[in-house]
């Protein structure tokens, strides 16, 4: 079965759909040359776009080294007519700027949610929390699981990324949970989830369950079951196989299947067959139309092209449509000048019948190996 259920659920904890509504967006503004070897001179201006839009619809949380990380921004953001008072700054120094992995995910708490002492308690599943802040979860408690980062398993530059999930969290005021397995924080990153808002969550195996850039040694399928269930109230997991070429986190799902709406996901597909995706896609798509949604129905599944393949200095970007993020009011797209850009704007329109879908040129940006939803992380009302 490709929709395992998980045994062990926490109704009043949910982990929300993106589209639900936001009180901002997260970002921190690009300052590590390395992650854009011989192409950082356009990005600032690639995240100033995106700020410009996102600013007319929510706050914008953005995040700088420090006070001259603030006026270079403010400079170009005020030169590209993205300033406004809707992008409120922190002086946090960061080492990279992929927000939806190194910041903590935001879920709700509701009515009758369990106490502190509980989230704290032994169970099978091994995954326990350490509360770091005082007092016991409210009917209106907001909750952040800060997850431990390591750079992907993958690069030795993170310190300063691992510290900033706590660091949102306390500015927005929230209960910060710290997920264990055995003795250690859990390792996980935001791009290697996604939510329906009702306790369906994708993932892949490629990411979690391989021992390439293994994230949390002896963790096992049914272990992030539990893990998902006791802390992000999920019900059903539906695991896919692979990511993208290219992908340097092997298999974040956000390149490749997305939910939006409860039952509804877009999935990237490739029609060349002599791609390297072309055979991964079609196993995900097989498994998605083998799942189910919350309600045990069969998911709507809507196809995604990919673009032609990005090279760059000879390697394989992971440039995808589905790396789009839902704001309020808004959808981001990265596009490639590619002919499938034009379709895949005009699917994802379709969907989001109430958004404005607008298309973020990234063709620089992916050199990063990143693009909108890489870059940002909601913090929902």
């Amino acid at each position: 079965m490709t929709l395992t259920p998980s045994r062990r659920t926490h109704p009043t904890v949910r982990f929300p759909a993106e589209w639900e509504s936001h009180r901002a967006t997260w970002l921190a503004w690009p300052h590590y040359r390395d992650d854009w070897p011989g192409k950082f001179e356009p990005i600032p201006w690639v995240y100033a776009e995106i700020i410009r839009h996102l600013a007319r619809h929510e706050r914008v949380e953005l995040i700088v080294n420090n006070a001259t990380n603030e006026r270079n921004a403010r400079k170009v953001l005020d030169r590209a007519n993205a300033l406004s008072g809707n992008v409120r700054f922190h002086h946090w120094p960061t080492d990279r700027v992929w927000m939806r992995d190194s910041g903590c995910t935001f879920v709700k708490c509701g009515a009758g949610a369990p106490a502190r002492e509980n989230w704290k308690g032994h169970d099978s599943s091994r995954a326990d929390a350490v509360i770091k802040k005082k007092g016991s979860s409210t009917p209106d408690t907001r909750l952040a699981i800060h997850w431990r980062f390591n750079a992907w398993a993958k690069y030795q530059n993170y310190k300063q990324d691992g510290k900033i999930g706590g660091l949102m969290a306390k500015s927005a005021d929230a209960q910060v949970l710290q997920p264990i397995f055995g003795k250690r924080q859990v390792v996980l990153e935001g791009g290697s989830i996604d939510s329906n808002g009702h306790g369906t969550l994708l993932t892949t195996e490629e990411c979690l369950l391989s021992k390439v850039q293994q994230r949390n040694a002896g963790m096992k399928r049914e272990d992030y079951e539990k893990l998902f269930s006791k802390f992000l109230g999920i019900k059903n997991v539906i695991w896919l196989g692979s990511g993208i070429a290219g992908d340097d986190t092997h298999g974040h799902v956000d390149d490749v299947t997305r939910f939006v709406a409860p039952d509804t996901v877009v999935t990237a597909v490739e029609s060349n067959s002599d791609d390297p995706n072309y055979e991964p896609l079609r196993e995900n798509a097989r498994r998605l139309r083998e799942a189910t949604d919350h309600n045990g129905k069969p998911l709507a599944i809507v196809e995604l092209p990919m673009p032609g393949p990005v090279i760059f200095e000879k390697r394989r970007l992971p440039a995808s449509y589905a790396n789009f993020y839902i704001a309020n009011g808004l959808v981001l797209v990265p596009v490639f000048n590619d002919p499938n850009d034009r379709i895949a704007l005009d699917i994802l329109a379709d969907l989001f019948p109430d958004r404005e879908v607008v298309g973020i040129y990234s063709g620089d940006l992916i050199w990063g190996f990143g693009a909108m939803h890489c870059m940002t992380q909601q913090q929902p009302l």
